[in-house]
């Protein structure tokens, strides 16, 4: 258990949150929300001692062990794989490391006899003979092959040393857990089997992601920091964002009766707790939620992005053929004879390979050559490309971001094209920064804004939903369900997927693919 009495935070003038109270409990998962900026991780370093608090105290129940996700991806590059899983347990490897020392030495004295003594007592209280055992089924389950449990850290790539570290977070049974964006970098595979982990782990779970999917599958609370305040929910995400938008709702529309409003939200309830059949927590679930009240909910001061694709002209019944496309890129063949036909009203998800995803985009779009095969894209497509890298958008480009996108449109007059910035946040003042000193999320905005003034039938999107808060991914799956011509896009998000793609590409690591028309997760029910 975790209290949080009266934390509050400053950065000089700038009030991240006050008056913080809070209790975190064994067997519940929760989800730390909020606006970027607003000090998710900064409330995580708070409760994992790394950061002061201004005011307030953070307690811990006595005897609880804590385990933090570590972030630097290079820190234990010098140590072997299985070792730095272990490293989880700081007392349980230092008993491990001081025993060797001990039974190493030359001149073993009866001193050394009772010290290892006590230490051999610790180490098996500790289950410390099942310890090499638990950490290698730990990186199995996230898809760490035994043969790489002997090798240091450094000789893995850098998806293998996320996975790694979050093997040493979930080492060692702790009694709480705080992860930060644990589902960077993972793959379906390896989330399906965290997502199991932690559905199963009875203590205190507290997480950060922009994994929608992952929030709604594991999280049994919301803890939102919005007004410089955090407060907690039960229920998981889509219940939060779903009563705040019903919340926001009423505020705007005072005329309607209250009732009506109550009668919506509990027929609201009835509904979300039906749906959480899946987990442990569901009837006690169930019971928190039935009392939740209309003035338990707060309308979010969250801003969404507007999000609208539309087409200038229909597509025809030819829109893009793909014939035997290979590709090798430094000796490995990563595209093996590709071919496949888009139809009407194909939403195609693109999923496993990433590079091969990338480079297979840049070949339809133009921007590289295949080493054999061909496409052909119809008469009447009109398409509009989402990079994974935008940087040669912005990279020392001095231009406001007016001008910026004045080089993408006809219409060149400033209200029209304040209008398209405005939609994607950047109003007043905003629109007028330089387009080289935007953050990532603002880049990522920049581009859907360009997307849109092409009114183009086709939309390729590589990973758009990279780098956004999850107000902005919530608008942009949005704006794309909504878009009624062709889709070929790559994600790594569960949700985006699964409500947009009616039909899945999955590239192999080979450069095979699985041709699917199927939803991702009838896809992942199936093939995973």
């Amino acid at each position: 258990m975790i209290n949080v009495s009266n934390v509050s935070l400053r950065y000089g003038s700038q009030k991240l949150f006050e008056d913080v109270n809070l209790t975190f409990t064994p067997g519940n998962c929760y989800g730390v929300i909020g606006a970027n900026g607003a000090g998710k991780s900064t409330f995580l370093k708070i409760l994992s001692g790394e950061v002061e608090p201004n005011t307030g105290e953070i307690s811990i129940a006595p005897n609880t062990r804590m385990s933090v996700l570590k972030q630097n991806h290079f820190e234990y590059d010098d140590c072997q794989v299985l070792m730095t899983v272990i490293m989880g347990n700081k007392r349980l490897y230092d008993i491990m490391i001081e025993k060797d020392a001990l039974y190493a030495k030359p001149d073993f004295s009866d001193e050394d006899g009772i010290r290892a003594s006590e230490l051999e007592a610790e180490f098996a209280e500790m289950d410390g003979w099942s310890a090499e055992a638990e950490a290698s089924a730990l990186l199995q389950g996230l898809g760490i092959p035994t043969d790489l449990h002997e090798k240091t850290v450094s000789e893995l790539n850098g998806n293998e040393k996320v996975k790694v570290l979050l093997a040493q977070a979930l080492f060692g049974k702790p009694g709480i857990l705080i992860l930060d964006e644990p589902t960077n970098h993972l793959d379906v595979k390896s989330i399906k089997w965290l997502q199991e982990f932690l559905g199963d782990f009875e203590g205190t779970v507290i997480v950060v992601s922009h994994d929608r999917h992952f929030l709604n599958e594991v999280c049994t609370h919301m803890v939102d920091i919005d007004f410089g305040k955090i407060k907690m929910y039960v229920g998981n995400y889509d219940f939060w964002y779903e009563s705040s938008q019903l919340a926001l709702q009423m505020m705007k529309d005072q005329n309607k009766k209250k009732e009506e409003k109550i009668k919506e939200l509990q027929n609201f309830i009835a509904r979300f707790s039906a749906n959480a059949s899946k987990s442990k927590q569901a009837t006690s679930r169930k019971k928190l939620l039935e009392k939740i009240t209309l003035d338990d909910i707060q309308p979010s001061s969250r801003r969404y992005p507007f999000v609208n694709f539309t087409m200038e002209r229909e597509v025809g019944n030819e829109i893009l053929t793909v014939e035997d496309i290979s590709k090798t890129i430094d000796g490995v063949k990563i595209l093996d004879n590709i071919s496949f036909r888009v139809n009407k009203n194909d939403k195609i998800a693109f999923i496993g390979n990433e590079i091969a995803i990338t480079t297979f985009f840049k070949i339809i779009t133009g921007e590289m050559e295949p080493d054999s095969g061909s496409y052909k894209w119809g008469q009447t497509i009109t398409k509009s490309y989402f990079p994974k890298d935008n940087s040669e958008f912005f990279d020392d480009c001095e231009l406001t971001l007016v001008d910026w996108l004045r080089q993408f449109s006809e219409e060149q007059s400033e209200i029209y094209l304040r209008g398209f910035l405005g939609r994607m946040l950047f109003s007043g003042e905003e629109a007028l920064k330089q387009a080289k000193v935007l953050s990532g999320g603002e880049k990522v905005r920049c581009m859907l804004a360009k997307m849109m003034l092409t009114n183009a039938n086709v939309l390729i999107l590589d990973q758009p939903t990279n780098h956004l808060d999850l107000e902005s991914i919530t608008s942009v799956n949005n704006g794309l369900i909504n878009y009624k011509s062709n889709i070929l896009f790559a994600s790594q998000d569960h949700q985006f997927i699964q409500t947009i793609a009616n039909r899945i590409i999955d590239i192999k690591d080979d450069g095979s693919f699985v041709d699917r028309l199927m939803t991702y997760e009838e896809y992942i029910e199936k093939y995973y």
